[in-house]
This record gives C-alpha cells, structure tokens and sequence, in this order.
C-alpha cells in the first residue's frame, strides 16, 4: 500500500537522533507486507558504512528474514578477511550501516530532457553489521542466502563448508519503501 493524501511534506527537517520522514507521500510504502514484497524482488543490496579509510559501498548478494518485531534481518557471506569484516570487528562486532535495494526500474520519459524520469520499486535503510557466530544460525544464514538468490530452499550445508566462508548479518532497524510506478 503506497500512502495516500497529500503528496508532499515540505516542512520536515532533520533532527538529531530522529528519522525524517518521506518528502513524497505519494509514493511512501508503510505497509510492512509491500516492504517485504519489495526486498523479496530485489537480487543486490548495497551496503554503505564508514571505517577507518572513510565511507565505502559496497553490493552484495542477500538472504533474508522478517523478524517477529516485522524488520528484516539480512545475511551475507564473504571471505575471513577484508575491509568489511575488518570494519565489523573493529566496531565491535556491531558496525552501523545504511543499505539501497531496488527493483523494477525503467526509464518514464517526459516532454523534455529534464521532465523524465525513473520507475522502480526501493527499499532504503538502517542496521547493525555483525559476524554471526552460532554455527546453527551461520548455517540458516547461508541456506537463506541460496533460497534468496538461487530459488534453492532446501540446500544444507556441511560444517567444512560453513566454516569456509564469513556468514554475517545485517539487523535493519528503520526502513523506508518507496514506489514510482
């Protein structure tokens, strides 16, 4: 459901410690059922945080879950070592982030070079980085990885191949949806 009513919130301003809202309430999605619909469709994630080099963004392939609070829980794989997974142990093994997925684009074109524009569907955010370090939960992590990605459910893994890789975690905390159709 995108909200309905007035189609702007030009008088909203950012306040330390709170999240402004969407300007274009037109095309906010506050339903949680669309958000999740949304991140089901989307392949890339792009994962935005700052250490000790300064800001980076990185894609990254995803597997998810919705939480019994209704945020999304996102999981990832890489290598042991890296700037990433050096960012998360250095913060603590709770690193914040930002995180951009999109589907559904394509160009809307306009009268003129300026009046065109994008459809798509979005999804933009705000979490926690950390290792995952429960070998149950590693091994969830990675079958919600192939389910997500590859449509493959039911892959089980063994102990040798969980332990090959980093199985890490982002626990989103504020999301936005967004659609222009």
């Amino acid at each position: 459901m995108v909200h309905m009513g007035s189609t702007r919130r030009n008088d909203e301003r950012t306040v330390a410690g709170c999240h402004r809202r969407m300007r274009r309430t037109d095309r906010e999605v506050v339903d949680p059922g669309m958000v999740e619909r949304i991140i089901r469709d989307c392949r890339i994630v792009d994962v935005a945080y700052a250490d000790a080099e300064g800001m980076t963004i990185i894609p990254m392939n995803f597997g998810y879950v919705i939480r019994p609070d209704g945020l999304p829980t996102l999981y990832f794989h890489s290598a042991s070592h890296g700037r990433k997974i050096d960012a998360i142990r250095a913060a603590g093994n709770a690193l914040p982030v930002a995180v951009s997925m999109r589907t559904d684009c394509r160009p809307i074109e306009g009268r003129t070079p300026c009046g065109w524009g994008e459809a798509f569907r979005s999804v933009v955010a705000t979490g926690t980085a950390s290792i995952v370090e429960a070998m149950e939960e590693r091994r969830e992590g990675l079958r919600l990885l192939m389910a997500h990605q590859a449509d493959m459910p039911d892959v089980t893994f063994t102990d040798q191949q969980v332990n090959s890789v980093t199985v890490w975690r982002i626990d989103l905390d504020h999301v936005t949806g967004k659609v222009h159709e």
